[in-house]
């Protein structure tokens, strides 16, 4: 299990006194305010977020030590985490941090191995699941939802995937 979480990315200023647009990647946004300071992913830049507000699918957040434009520009795209001990523990049955997913096998429902879970992306329109094919090639993207993955099993470090029917091949 990963020891450290994304759990947001800084994106582009927001007006001129320093705010930046912030991703939060949490279920709650704002509770990407209650984790502490946040810091990127070598570990070497910290920040706490002085204050957050919704914005329109973000957050307007100020964070501390940023205070005019072109410093919250220069911070455009950095990811954010926190220690995985200062998230909340998950209790629901079926719940999982998407760190928690990287670097499972994918198999098939026989069991065939199909590749390794390289990344889970959000678009805008519901998550990816982002697969490395086991003997190599382009990665594949394919819905991360109950009908393409129907079984996460972390215990066993495995997904089940459901591959899409390739509509092409089939003769209509």
């Amino acid at each position: 299990m990963a020891e450290r979480i994304r759990v947001a990315r800084i994106g582009a200023a927001h007006g001129v006194r320093g705010e930046v647009r912030l991703w939060s990647f949490t279920e709650d946004p704002l509770a990407v305010t209650r984790y502490g300071p946040l810091e990127t992913e070598d570990g070497k830049l910290r920040f706490a977020i002085e204050a957050a507000r919704p914005g329109k699918d973000f957050l307007v957040a100020r964070l501390a030590g940023v205070t005019d434009r072109a410093a919250a520009e220069a911070l455009r795209n950095v990811d954010l985490f926190v220690p995985r001990d200062r998230l909340p523990p998950i209790e629901e049955v079926d719940t999982f941090y998407h760190a928690d997913l990287i670097g499972l096998a994918a198999v098939g429902e026989d069991g065939a191995a199909i590749g390794t879970i390289k990344a889970i992306h959000n678009f805008g329109a519901g998550d990816l699941i982002e697969i490395e094919p086991a003997g190599g090639g382009e990665a594949t993207l394919l819905p991360f939802n109950e009908t393409t993955v129907p079984t996460v099993d972390l215990t066993a470090g495995h997904v089940v995937v459901v591959r899409p029917i390739d509509t092409e091949a089939r003769d209509d």
